[in-house]
């Protein structure tokens, strides 16, 4: 995988590549809000902790890239890489423990449990989007900053990456004609299709590790969206 250790501004083409920060930050503020809001049967010890780890994770990766992703190390990239780790593990012991409890509820918990159903759904989505945002083709500063020929091999592939002999209007902004790369908003739209779709959307995966991951995520809210729908009929009938 290419490694970027970059400090400065980054290449001509790396400046307009380069996607902003805080649509990735804005999005991990709103899983840990979601996580730290779960009811108390979830673990609330374990939930604090974890949110205080993200947000000291967090910190200095914002101050390494405070506007735009233009600058990485092997450093920054492990702490982005494990804040994420950190938020998919403790998203999937909250679905796991989401499911035992909607299961063995009662139906005075079922409203509470249908509301933390919906956490931990939203932050499913967020929590897969930034796994496919910091794996395809080396992360968000690789894809910005190494020539498109120097890159690794995509993960996932976008309408805009094959569309550059359609019409004139849609090839304009096709990678090859406008030197496109994918954002986080890019990846949160391939992730919330995904999870609501249980199949790719427009963009699809190319690798086994894509795949394995888009076919976890599918399964992860179907099973979700199941019991929520099983517990809803529980309480109408």
């Amino acid at each position: 995988m290419a490694q970027v250790k970059n400090t400065g501004g980054g290449t001509a083409e790396g400046d307009g590549r380069a996607e902003h920060r805080w649509p990735a930050v804005a999005s991990i503020v709103v899983a840990l809000v979601l996580y730290a809001l779960l009811p108390s049967s979830f673990l609330p010890a374990v939930r604090y902790a974890v949110v205080a780890v993200c947000v000291v994770l967090l910190v200095p990766m914002v101050i390494i890239n405070p506007i735009r992703m233009r600058s990485e190390t092997p450093f920054s990239r492990w702490l982005s890489i494990g804040l994420t780790i950190l938020l998919v593990v403790a998203n999937t012991v909250a679905l796991v423990q989401l499911i035992v409890q909607l299961v063995q509820a009662k139906s005075d918990e079922s409203g509470t449990l249908l509301l933390a159903a919906a956490q931990v759904w939203v932050t499913h989505v967020i929590v897969y989007a930034l796994i496919f945002w910091e794996m395809d083709r080396g992360g968000p500063v690789t894809r910005a900053l190494v020539k498109r020929s120097d890159l690794p091999n995509a993960d996932i592939r976008f309408p805009q990456d094959e569309d550059a002999d359609t019409v004139v209007e849609v090839a304009r902004g096709s990678s090859v004609k406008s030197n496109w790369t994918a954002g986080f908003i890019d990846y949160l739209y391939f992730s919330l299709s995904n999870t609501m779709a249980f199949s790719p959307p427009d963009a699809m995966p190319l690798t086994a590790r894509a795949k394995i991951l888009v076919g976890l995520q599918a399964l992860g809210g179907f099973v979700i969206l199941v019991l929520v729908i099983a517990r809803s009929v529980s309480l109408l009938g």
